[in-house]
């Protein structure tokens, strides 16, 4: 599968993996912005790309920047359609106490290529039973 990639600015760098075998590729910011504590910023990345038919990309936080600096995309996974085409920017919220300076050309978010499937909406008055019927938070136990 090849997804196309165009920069929109000159200084914005093209997604890539860190190894082979990464499901995500790295998504790198386009400006130097300071996300201060407890607030979040939209972060440019100056690229646009054009995903294959029945993929989305999912925009998902970095582990790194999450464990040691408390930052995490605020609506992980961000959703980018098939038929987009404008910037991929990325909603970073700092959940620590002390603010963050993102710098051009820096790692902030992961990108990852999924497939989908579309269905057909039946609005009905009946669900059909289960073993679990409408059992939801906590009822499954926490050991």
């Amino acid at each position: 599968m090849t997804v196309k990639f165009k920069k929109l600015t000159q200084t914005a760098k093209i997604p890539s993996y860190a190894h082979p075998t990464d499901s995500g590729m790295d998504l790198f910011s386009d400006e130097n912005i300071i996300i201060p504590a407890r607030e979040w910023r939209l972060v440019h990345t100056g690229i646009a790309l054009a995903l294959p038919p029945k993929t989305e990309g999912q925009v998902r936080s970095k582990s790194g920047l999450a464990l040691n600096f408390g930052l995490q995309v605020l609506n992980s996974p961000g959703t980018i359609d098939t038929n987009y085409r404008g910037e991929i920017c990325v909603i970073l919220h700092n959940v620590s106490d002390k603010e963050y300076s993102v710098l051009q050309g820096q790692k902030i978010a992961q990108l990852v290529i999924c497939p989908f499937y579309t269905c057909q909406v039946s609005e009905v008055s009946n669900l059909d039973e289960t073993d679990r019927s409408t059992g939801g938070f906590g009822s499954t136990g926490l050991l």
